[in-house]
């Protein structure tokens, strides 16, 4: 039995059109999982994309202490000559200055030392001393908000200019000056309210003033990239103090063991330091104008070596912390600046 023939018209239809849409619906799951696949796979892309972006920002995960002092010794080795020229001017001359003074004085009256003073020898020494120990106070400050600016230079790529890193010290003088106020007089009131719980009850009071004088400390920890914050986003006193703590917060231990890493190595060489003096003392039976020399030079480099390590690694610290917190970039930060 032969089947009639197809015209053109019924071509289209009968069992033809019926296997033509089976093999459509056949096709359309895979059409479908091949429009699924391609849709996931730029998303995946675009994912990668922003992921890309995030880390070209900067974004660390964690604050690092190996981190931190792989960039601030960088920084001292890429920038040593501008940050002598900051530490010499703001602290290194200052304090050689009353290094020699206070050795000679002290050389003066021999073995006895300040022991061996009159009275008015005394308070005249005493006064001198506070008057050095004010003047050494602000330059510090002065030198810690230069040596941020030239941190944040150095960690940019960029030689830091010394001209620029005064001028902008010298913005932050009154809100830097006013955080070690805040500082110190924390400080004091703190120890005096330990002090008198101490000696009023017998026991438990050392353990409430343990626990105050700790409490203290993780206070003063909290904003320790405080001047930075001035330098650096011109922040007024209490408002650094504030977004300091806000950077600190969840990375405080590790910014405890940084310091407490650079305090074990200042108070070795600084003992190391004061062990050679005593000794050239009392072999030599008192301090000669050749000894005071030599123990001014030496101190006043002591404190200036360290005092440059603990300041660029303040700046670190905060370079480090704006970046786990925020993602910030170091030519970011630079570009604030400009």
């Amino acid at each position: 039995m032969r089947l009639p023939p197809v015209s053109p018209a019924t071509r289209g239809s009968g069992p033809t059109l019926a296997i033509r849409q089976d093999n459509c619906k056949r096709a359309q799951p895979q059409v479908s999982i091949l429009v699924i696949y391609t849709f996931q796979f730029r998303i995946s892309i675009s994912r990668g994309k922003g992921n890309m972006a995030s880390i070209s920002s900067g974004r660390l995960e964690k604050f690092s202490i190996g981190r931190v002092f792989s960039n601030t010794f960088s920084v001292i080795g890429r920038s040593f000559g501008s940050l002598a020229v900051i530490v010499g001017l703001f602290t290194t001359l200052p304090a050689l200055i009353y290094n020699y003074w206070n050795f000679s004085r002290l050389a003066s009256f021999g073995v006895e030392g300040v022991a061996g003073m009159e009275q008015a020898a005394l308070e005249n020494y005493g006064f001198v001393s506070m008057i050095a120990a004010l003047v050494i106070f602000v330059l510090a400050f002065l030198a810690q908000a230069a040596l941020v600016r030239a941190t944040v230079e150095s960690m940019n790529g960029k030689q830091p200019a010394v001209g620029d890193c005064i001028q902008i010290a010298l913005r932050s003088l009154l809100p830097t000056f006013g955080i070690g106020i805040v500082v110190f007089l924390a400080m004091v009131v703190a120890g005096l309210i330990a002090a008198f719980i101490a000696a009023l009850i017998p026991f438990l009071g050392w353990l409430i003033a343990l626990a105050i004088i700790v409490a203290t400390a993780m206070w003063v920890l909290s904003i320790s990239v405080a001047i930075p914050v001035v330098v650096q986003e011109r922040e007024g006193v209490f408002g650094s103090i504030s977004r300091s703590r806000h950077l600190t917060k969840g990375s405080r231990w590790s910014i405890f063991g940084l310091f407490l890493i650079i305090g074990i190595m200042a108070i070795v060489i600084q003992g190391g330091f004061s062990l050679v003096i005593g000794f050239m003392v009392a072999s030599a039976g008192g301090i000669s104008s050749s000894g005071a020399a030599a123990g001014a030079v030496a101190s006043s480099l002591v404190s200036s070596i360290f005092s440059t390590l603990i300041s660029v690694a303040i700046a670190a610290a905060y370079v480090e912390l704006r970046q786990v917190k925020e993602g910030t970039s170091v030519d970011e930060l630079a570009e604030i600046f400009s």
